[in-house]
């Protein structure tokens, strides 16, 4: 603790992100990156971005990648926010939406950066306990509060909502906003998107960083009604007024058109996440079902921690979610078929010593 701090610093408990090692090399599982590189398409136009124009400052509306993911879905520009990452997109949020309005909800088990950001901007907050089954009951998320959040598919437990229990949710709560987190929609869920046309208090969240493997260029966005956008906006304009740089938006937007690389790769993940699931089924793992590029799974014989450390050893890294309902649980990104043979293969090893 520093005597310079403001107050209230030394109470935040800052989000810990996966372990991004730098002393050997490991296969990586343990961050949900995508094991298959940007599309060509995007490198290409990150490439051509890198010219004499790097000394002017970039668009500051971003209103050539707003306007094609608004058309994406039948939307104008003015209904879709662009930021660095989406981690920035909920941060604004948080701010904009939440703060002084009584407590936010959400579930207890989640994206544990939700707490964080109530911290940091003094929010209150209620968390939802999920089911035994790690299930979400969505009638317990009712107000009065300040609002809602809801990770869909969920993080860590890849379970993914109904269009129509997300609804229950919006109707039940007309007067606050309802977010909706879909990092990792394309792997299996349903957008709640279509919804934003009907539901004036309806925040969509997305990123490149998954299904679009662009999680080193940062690059998020939301879509909502106009007024939730010019919200958002307000809040970027009195914070940094230039959050995504020349190269972001050219590679971002090349991302968003190549849709055939998009779809090529997320099937390929998906289909080697039913795989792992199935074959750690079979070696007496518990998983939960997964809409997601990763499975949230329980070893057999062998606490999740030493499992954990056990790979490590190995060259393989998982994340373990070590406190309360999730501390015999593993959540194990979706890598290349071999990468997954590999985790299989030391698994076997560790069970058999």
């Amino acid at each position: 603790m520093s005597r310079f701090w403001s107050p209230g610093v030394a109470a935040l408990v800052p989000y810990t992100p996966g372990e991004q090692p730098t002393d050997r090399t490991f296969v990586k599982l343990n961050t949900n990156e995508n094991p298959y590189g940007p599309s060509p398409r995007a490198i290409e136009a990150i490439g051509a971005a890198t010219g004499d124009a790097l000394r002017l400052y970039p668009d500051p509306t971003a209103a050539a990648l707003r306007t094609a993911i608004g058309a994406r879905f039948g939307l104008g520009a003015n209904h879709v926010f662009a930021g660095n990452g989406s981690d920035e997109v909920l941060a604004h949020a948080f701010h904009a939406f939440f703060r002084g309005k009584g407590e936010l909800l959400f579930p207890d088990v989640t994206y544990s950066f939700y707490p964080t950001y109530c911290t940091l901007y003094g929010i209150p907050f209620r968390q939802v306990p999920l089911r035994a089954d790690f299930s979400l009951d969505v009638d317990a998320l009712a107000g009065p509060c300040a609002g809602i959040v809801i990770a869909n598919p969920n993080a860590p437990t890849g379970i993914a909502l109904p269009v129509a229990a997300i609804e229950r949710v919006l109707q039940a709560n007309p007067d606050v906003v309802v977010l909706v987190d879909e990092a990792y929609v394309d792997f299996g869920a349903d957008s709640m998107v279509p919804l934003v046309a009907r539901y004036d208090n309806l925040l969509v969240v997305q990123t490149f960083s998954k299904s679009r493997s662009l999680a080193g260029l940062r690059v998020g966005f939301a879509v909502g009604q106009p007024a939730l956008i010019e919200g958002l906006t307000r809040i970027k304009d009195s914070f940094n007024s230039y959050p995504l740089d020349r190269l972001a938006l050219a590679g971002a937007l090349a991302a968003w058109e190549d849709t055939a690389w998009f779809d090529e790769t997320r099937h390929k993940v998906m289909a080697d996440r039913d795989r792992l699931t199935e074959r750690l089924q079979a070696r007496g793992f518990a998983v939960l079902p997964s809409a997601a590029n990763f499975v949230f799974a329980a070893p057999s014989g062998i606490g999740a921690a030493e499992m954990l450390q056990a790979l490590r050893v190995r060259g393989i890294l998982v994340r373990h979610f070590a406190k309360g309902r999730t501390r015999d649980w593993l959540r194990i990104s979706i890598g290349t078929a071999a990468e997954c043979d590999r985790l299989l293969a030391e698994v076997d090893a560790i069970t058999a010593a």
